[in-house]
């Protein structure tokens, strides 16, 4: 289920409900990859839920049909995602995680690593969310459009995200912060590359960290 609302003020809400296996892998996760074997999002990224609650079968709430059994136990994770109307900045949440993606153009000038006038600002808000959850452990990972040749993508997306992780940790105050700053050139799109308005949405970094005591 999506439902999507648009602000006048430039907002839009998506909240997604999606099914996950109880078991599945944490959001602390951080396994490697295969340069051969993508998975279907970066690592480190799927969504995650609590743990099953304990269901007694035999509970005559349930009101089994004769010959009823029960399915494995699955568990809703609710993400809710905010775009600004441009695209410019959106913030993805879960019950874990904190995730805040920046289009590439509001922090570099084109095909560049080299920081705007307007990024600072815009890194120090997320600095100091982090430092409000007391996080200690930071993803930082970029991504470009399918233009260009993979290998420059690859490339600029890590220059990028090393540019946004040296800048936030100007400003994180938690002791023992560890990152994990990584580039995906064009793989991972967020939108369809077919068209301008899509590969601009594609042109981003990802800034994810977990909900902590502080928030």
């Amino acid at each position: 289920m999506i439902r999507k609302t648009r602000h006048h003020r430039g907002a839009a809400a998506i909240t997604v409900a999606g099914l996950v296996v109880a078991g599945a892998h944490l959001l602390g996760a951080t396994s490697a990859y295969a340069d051969e074997v993508k998975p279907s999002v970066p690592p480190g990224t799927e969504p995650s839920a609590s743990a099953a609650l304990p269901i007694d079968a035999n509970s005559p709430g349930l009101k089994l049909p004769q010959g009823g059994t029960l399915a494995p136990p699955k568990i809703l994770d609710l993400v809710e995602v905010v775009e600004d109307l441009g695209g410019e900045q959106r913030r993805q949440e879960t019950n874990q995680t904190v995730m805040m993606a920046l289009q590439s153009e509001v922090l570099f000038p084109e095909n560049s690593a080299v920081f705007n006038a307007q990024a600072a600002a815009r890194i120090q808000a997320i600095a100091n969310e982090i430092n409000q959850q007391k996080a200690t452990r930071v993803r930082v990972f970029g991504f470009t459009d399918d233009q260009g040749t993979y290998e420059h993508g690859k490339e600029l997306s890590k220059q990028r995200a090393d540019a946004v992780q040296a800048e936030l940790a100007k400003s994180v105050t938690s002791q023992g912060v560890t990152y994990d700053v990584r580039g995906y050139s064009e793989d991972y799109p967020i939108a369809d590359n077919g068209t301008e308005e899509g590969r601009k949405k594609n042109r981003r970094v990802e800034i994810t960290f977990p909900r902590g005591s502080g928030g």
